[in-house]
């Protein structure tokens, strides 16, 4: 069995100009992305400041991210609200946006209740609803919740949800959701930090903030790893420590945008609460990218 989504997806930002999106720049750096080797792009995600939009910049977000990448490259949605109503009806109006799956991460309001059990019954209830398929976002770093293995293994057997991003960085964890769940379920790292140590243990591809950046070196990871050339795809991840680091942990999607811009794409400012970064920390970013040749 042949799972349905694979490869290298890049979790875009959004481009702001006074605080309203950019469209014009966003259709720029999409001509950009849509030329490159990556399966797709994912719409919502952390790194698209998903939390800092409204309900209909959203969804006008993957509608115009559809319209103006080419037809082979998937989209995936990041839906995942606080309740379950939103979620759905969010994840139902991506899919007539254009969507082809959804990426939706758990609420994580009421830490304390939601119970691997809670979430069964959450997450069912989407899958049940949705018109798309989903894949379940594991991100303890923002949600404060890390997802069970037992559960996203229970998860995998519903006919409508295909897979699981899980940016834990626990490979252990990875490794016994990809032993425990069957082979057409999609298993994707959640960062670039460990793509090739998941594709070890079973993955089949990645959802990467460095991928906005470095697309192809992304993608290669894969290709020479599924060519059998673990020398070359052990260095060619090791490529991507440094400027994944920097546009992730080190600086966050302040850093990812900086990165973007100093590239030829457009990156443009965060949205407040968030700030930018500081010409110090610029200085720095630039220097971590110049050492990795870009």
């Amino acid at each position: 069995m042949v799972p349905i989504i694979k490869g290298i997806f890049a979790p875009i930002p959004t481009p702001f100009v006074d605080d309203q999106i950019a469209w014009d720049k966003l259709k720029d750096n999409l001509a950009k992305w849509g030329k490159s080797s990556l399966a797709g792009l994912v719409v919502l995600g952390s790194n698209g400041e998903f939390a800092l939009l409204s309900y209909e910049e959203k969804v006008a977000m993957v509608r115009f991210v559809r319209e103006h990448l080419p037809k082979d490259k998937l989209v995936i949605a990041g839906t995942g609200c606080e309740t379950t109503a939103e979620t759905i009806r969010l994840t139902k109006d991506c899919a007539t946006a254009g969507a082809d799956a959804a990426l939706v991460i758990n609420p994580s309001f009421y830490k304390g209740s939601y119970t691997d059990a809670v979430l069964k019954v959450h997450y069912t209830a989407v899958a049940d609803a949705s018109p798309i398929p989903l894949m379940v976002y594991n991100m303890p770093r923002n949600t404060g919740m890390n997802l069970s293995t037992q559960l996203v293994i229970e998860l995998s057997k519903h006919p409508n949800i295909v897979g699981v991003k899980d940016s834990s960085g626990n490979i252990v964890q990875i490794a016994e959701v990809c032993a425990g769940t069957a082979d057409d379920f999609s298993v994707f790292a959640g960062s670039g930090s460990f793509l090739l140590a998941t594709l070890a243990v079973g993955g089949v591809g990645g959802t990467l903030a460095v991928a906005n950046i470095m697309p192809e070196l992304s993608v290669e990871v894969v290709n020479l790893f599924d060519g059998g050339k673990i020398d070359e795809a052990r260095q060619a991840q090791q490529k991507l420590l440094a400027p994944n680091a920097a546009v992730t942990s080190k600086f966050g999607i302040s850093g990812l945008k900086s990165a973007l811009d100093y590239l030829g794409y457009f990156g443009g400012n965060v949205r407040p609460p968030l700030l930018p970064l500081s010409q110090p920390e610029v200085d720095k970013l630039h220097a971590i990218l110049r050492e990795a040749g870009l």
